[in-house]
């Protein structure tokens, strides 16, 4: 096999099943395994322990399902593969899509790539241009109406107080900024089950499902959680960072060069 690939491609991936349960860290060695047996000539970073330079979107709670995962691959520019593949600064998105099909066989089960395309050499970091997240969580132990007066209850406040655990220490936080939409859909996949959908802000931090269901009520159980979708803020309003038919934002914040 022959051709060209860009110097940077981005990847979207789903991430369902058993798989779930696997950490972030542990994904990332999945990923450094099948780009080596794919053969492709994955870039480095310098230093004493040198590190293939990947970098993820934002870190996907472990034990959560998403249809919307990103990863950004760097390769070295004028290289060439043993698969006969050739890196390029200027590639068309076919380049990328031979890089998705060589991986595809490759990721564990439960990973499935569903669309790739070439960047450009100046993009910023995944987890600094997505500003919130699309999650749609099924629970239990409450019905219907309790939940929805509770999430009412919650819209309405000023504040939403939740303790959480940060760097190792219990500090408490107010949760009701970071919920941008909160709303009871109706019943979820099981007896008992009800399904919430939210949209939460990712800055100044992230929030957990678990998190937000904290702050609705201590009574509510999660039974699943699967993140939709992630966002970038721009001039052109919401975009995804690569959709499925593989079309990327139209512009984007300048942003730093992406960490090593």
């Amino acid at each position: 096999m022959t051709g060209e690939i860009s110097t940077r491609v981005r990847l979207r991936y789903s991430k369902t099943g058993r798989i779930r349960y696997t950490s972030q860290r542990d994904m990332a060695r999945a990923w450094e395994r099948a780009l080596r047996r794919a053969h492709l000539p994955i870039a480095y970073s310098e230093g004493f322990s040198p590190r293939p330079l990947l970098s993820f979107s934002l870190a996907l709670p472990t034990g959560c399902e998403s249809s919307a995962e990103y990863i950004d691959l760097r390769f070295r520019e004028g290289e060439e593969g043993p698969t006969g593949v050739r890196v390029a600064e200027a590639s068309g998105s076919s380049g990328a899509d031979e890089v998705a099909r060589l991986l595809s066989d490759l990721v564990p089960p439960g990973i499935e790539i569903e669309s790739a395309a070439a960047l450009d050499g100046a993009g910023g970091s995944l987890q600094e241009q997505v500003t919130s997240c699309s999650w749609s969580v099924e629970v239990t132990q409450m019905s219907t109406a309790q939940l929805t007066e509770r999430v009412d209850y919650l819209l309405a406040a000023a504040t939403v107080p939740i303790e959480r655990e940060r760097k190792g220490r219990r500090v408490t936080d107010d949760l009701r900024p970071s919920i941008l939409r909160l709303e009871v859909v109706g019943p979820g996949e099981g007896p008992g089950v009800i399904r919430l959908d939210a949209d939460l802000a990712t800055k100044p931090r992230g929030v957990r499902p678990g998190e937000l269901l904290g702050g609705i009520s201590p009574q509510v159980r999660l039974v699943r959680a699967r993140r939709t979708a992630q966002w970038i803020d721009d001039a052109d309003g919401r975009q995804e960072p690569l959709t499925r038919d593989g079309r990327l934002p139209t512009s984007v914040p300048s942003l730093a060069a992406e960490r090593s």
